[in-house]
């Protein structure tokens, strides 16, 4: 099934149900069965990621907050907190089909307009982009590597 093809992150042991023909996981995050849509995939995936690769807590992660933009509701895919609850990484998720173009760039670009972010990531599951905001220099570099949490 092409939805759970595997993608350039490491596996985990998702606890995956057939409800009525429909696949679930469990989100540890929202605490309940989510439909495995190609994009929630990757957010799974990412998540994950997130937190046993890179030691984000799962306490400081949000899936799906919403936020308005030029007064349209809007959703953020994965946004993490530190303790005093400032924001601190911004992840827009696509499916493995979405190709991670310009457009996908700007679309996280918009979604920073309200966030103020410093640091944010891109994926499709199989590509990974991560960038590193100076607000006060009005600039942006690509950076290899995501940083651990700290």
């Amino acid at each position: 099934m092409n939805q759970l093809q595997p993608l350039n992150l490491p596996p985990y042991p998702f606890k995956i149900t057939d409800e009525g023909g429909q696949l679930t996981l469990f989100d540890e995050i929202r605490k309940k069965n989510i439909i495995i849509t190609p994009e929630e995939w990757v957010r799974q995936h990412f998540v994950q990621y997130l937190i046993h690769q890179k030691n984000y807590p799962k306490t400081l992660i949000k899936l799906e907050g919403g936020h308005r933009l030029n007064g349209m509701a809007k959703r953020s895919d994965i946004l993490i907190f530190n303790p005093a609850g400032e924001k601190i990484l911004l992840v827009e998720c696509k499916a493995p089909s979405v190709r991670i173009d310009q457009r996908v760039f700007d679309q996280i670009a918009r979604y920073n307009i309200v966030h103020k972010i410093a640091l944010l990531a891109v994926s499709n599951g199989l590509q990974h982009y991560y960038c590193e905001i100076d607000f006060d220099k009005q600039q942006y570099r690509f950076i290899d590597d995501l940083p651990a949490y700290r």
